[in-house]
């Protein structure tokens, strides 16, 4: 289908992005950002939005780009998949990023899809919500009042629905450092390319043969990303094995509502979610 008919501007900065949106929202017009497009324009084509204005932020400089920054690094949100995927200060230091951001789609999506248009379209199948909730990632959020910095506890509010306000343009992304840390993301598609049906992100920090630490994220198990903290606690001070990996997994629904649709019912999930927690865990734990 072709989408209904829209006006488009494309912003060389920040200011300009946001001023574009003020100025739309104050005439009482529809407004989207187009970031890599590869959420939007699907549903512009479904004409199941019809906005009169699009603001392509994809000419920005600023908001693109993977750089150190104090004990964090920092992910601009027009960073595409491909990139998160191939960086060496992301895989040196949050490597659980790397492991999720490879399993996106194809190689064509993760060379347009950006790192901030997936977790601005807060799709609670999409692979990196879980974990950035997991590695306690904050994001950078742009508007007319200035700059403001929401946890991702706070970013993620509902189904497709985040703390950004609509004269609003996430930023970036920061992640503290997880140099050392074992890790991985498990996932399950009913087909290849296709969204997760469940996914679990993982991240350990074994010392001895001894799980010290624990962060683990469950994707498509509610209407937003959820941190399996009954999971965490169950592995931290057990030795990383098979017996503490299965014990753990058995908390994995603790506290979910996993959603029945036309790829699994709700009790498939949580089947899903048990099984799938046991594989990751072993798997980051080697």
């Amino acid at each position: 289908m072709i989408p209904a008919q829209f006006e488009y501007v494309r912003p060389s900065s920040l200011d300009e992005a946001v001023q574009a949106l003020s100025d739309a929202l104050g005439n009482d017009e529809e407004v989207k950002i187009l970031g890599g497009g590869q959420s939007l324009l699907p549903v512009l084509r479904l004409r199941l939005a019809a906005p009169t204005l699009i603001v392509d932020i994809g000419g920005i400089p600023e908001i693109r780009g993977i750089r150190e920054e104090g004990d964090e690094i920092v992910v601009g949100a027009m960073t595409t998949h491909h990139d998160v995927v191939r960086d060496h200060l992301l895989a040196e230091h949050v490597g659980l990023l790397c492991d999720a951001a490879a399993t996106v789609a194809d190689p064509q999506v993760r060379h347009r899809g950006t790192l901030g248009g997936a977790l601005s379209h807060a799709d609670p199948a999409g692979d990196l919500g879980a974990v950035a909730l997991a590695l306690g990632a904050s994001f950078v959020i742009v508007g007319p009042s200035g700059r403001r910095t929401v946890s991702a506890e706070e970013f993620f509010v509902d189904l497709f629905t985040t703390a950004l306000g609509e004269d609003e343009v996430l930023a970036e992304i920061r992640f503290p450092r997880y140099t050392g840390w074992k890790h991985h993301y498990e996932k399950f598609n009913r087909t290849a390319q296709a969204w997760s049906m469940v996914a679990v992100a993982v991240a350990l920090k074994v010392d001895g043969g001894v799980i010290t630490e624990a962060r683990v994220g469950l994707t498509n198990m509610g209407s937003t990303p959820i941190r399996a903290g009954g999971v965490e606690q169950a592995l931290v001070g057990q030795q990383a094995g098979e017996d503490s990996a299965r014990a753990a997994a058995e908390h994995a629904t603790d506290g979910t509502s996993a959603p029945s649709d036309a790829d699994a019912a709700a009790d498939y999930r949580e089947h899903l979610a048990r099984v799938l927690t046991g594989r990751a865990v072993l798997t980051a734990a080697g």
